[in-house]
């Protein structure tokens, strides 16, 4: 990457796929499909390197990571567990010579279906999984442990898949203190550990007793706790405990760390939602995208799409629509597909089911799509030269 350019890193139903921008973030091209067909739920990349990971596989596949050292011109993959495609090859010679398989002692056996969620903090490169657990690796992704004192919590039993599964989906690093990490799970709710990882805490009671009184949906408890399925979750700049959730039912804010939220949903067209996004310097500035139900089909509130803007930590909200398609919009925006920039002013990116990735670089003001035709987006970063 050259000083000044952006690569948009797309995670997709069939691998990974690149957009590099110019300085001026124009100039908009795609290379791609990456990492041999595997489903690819979440990339991320350091631009001060080159360095490229993408997590994904299944059933087929297994789960693992790939990565590439070269800003994704070449890659290479780590397994981390087993698929269907080595049951077959290993009882049938000729299909594992067709496909060059050898047998290989994976870390994980079959212990998980696929790589969901991926972060970086502190030299530790962190997965979540599916079904919920989170690894580490200090070595760039070369090996992988388990941390343990989250698949141990005592509420593990009791934790629930929600519609995609039991997923860890969502990883938060405290920006200075290496043991903090909040992760996000559907549908077991929040977690925190302030220890590096060898005990948590769930945290998921509401500050506004009463938020969710009447409301009898299995993901959004009306017992004193946010629903226990969170969509996704991000941390606010310059300002360690302060959290916002896009979540089953509703967008929360904490300013203590997750250990109370408070609704800021009002305002807003519903309470149902995949992303949230934060302003990379002002921490009362996310951004939204709104869907009308679970149950009514995923799209936006009168098949018109619309991020929704505050600019007072949830306590306003405004719809930005200039450049967004506002008759027969269908397309659902998942968890992980919203991301931002650190320019002034910050751009904000979102891609669609239906391959579509849309582009602001006026703060929500104003949307591009700067690409389209893509497979089905399950994920957006942003990587930047500064």
């Amino acid at each position: 990457m050259d000083r000044g350019e952006i690569t948009v890193l797309l995670g997709t139903t069939k691998g990974v796929f690149l957009l590099s921008g110019e300085a001026g973030r124009g100039g908009w091209a795609a290379s791609g499909p990456h990492c041999g067909g595997w489903a690819i739920n979440h990339v991320i990349g350091d631009a001060a390197s080159g360095t490229i990971w993408a997590g994904g596989g299944g059933e087929f596949f297994g789960a693992g990571i790939w990565r590439s050292r070269d800003g994704g011109a070449t890659w290479d993959r780590i397994r981390l567990t087993a698929g269907q495609i080595d049951d077959w090859a290993a009882n049938d010679p000729g299909f594992a010579e067709m496909i060059g398989w050898s047998a290989e002692d994976l870390p994980f056996g079959s212990d998980f279906v696929q790589v969901w969620s991926l972060g970086r903090a502190h030299g530790t490169l962190y997965a979540g999984t599916k079904p919920a657990a989170l690894l580490a690796s200090r070595d760039g992704g070369e090996t992988w442990s388990r941390v343990d004192g989250l698949s141990d919590h005592p509420s593990a039993a009791g934790w629930n898949p929600g519609a995609a599964g039991l997923v860890l989906h969502t990883i938060v690093a405290h920006p200075e203190d290496a043991a903090r990490m909040w992760v996000g799970i559907s549908a077991a709710g929040v977690f925190a550990t302030e220890d590096g990882g060898a005990s948590w805490e769930r945290r998921n009671r509401l500050s506004n007793a009463g938020a969710c009184k009447g409301h009898a949906h299995p993901a959004a408890p009306s017992d004193g706790e946010v629903g226990h399925c969170v969509h996704n979750m991000m941390r606010a700049p310059g300002a360690p405990d302060l959290l916002y959730q896009q979540n089953h039912h509703g967008v929360w804010r904490s300013a203590d760390g997750g250990r109370s939220w408070d609704d800021v949903t009002a305002g807003l067209p519903s309470t149902f939602g995949f992303p949230i996004r934060v302003h990379p310097r002002d921490p009362r500035t996310i951004w939204t995208l709104p869907l009308n139900s679970d149950m009514d089909g995923r799209f936006p509130p009168d098949a018109a799409c619309a991020v929704w803007r505050s600019r007072d930590g949830g306590q306003s909200w405004e719809a930005r629509r200039d450049g967004l398609p506002q008759e027969g919009c269908y397309f659902t925006v998942l968890r992980q597909a919203m991301a931002g920039d650190g320019r002034d002013p910050a751009g904000v990116y979102f891609g669609t089911n239906s391959g579509s990735v849309f582009a602001s670089f006026d703060e929500g003001d104003t949307w591009d799509e700067i690409a389209r035709h893509l497979p089905t987006i399950l994920s957006v970063e942003v990587m930047e030269r500064v």
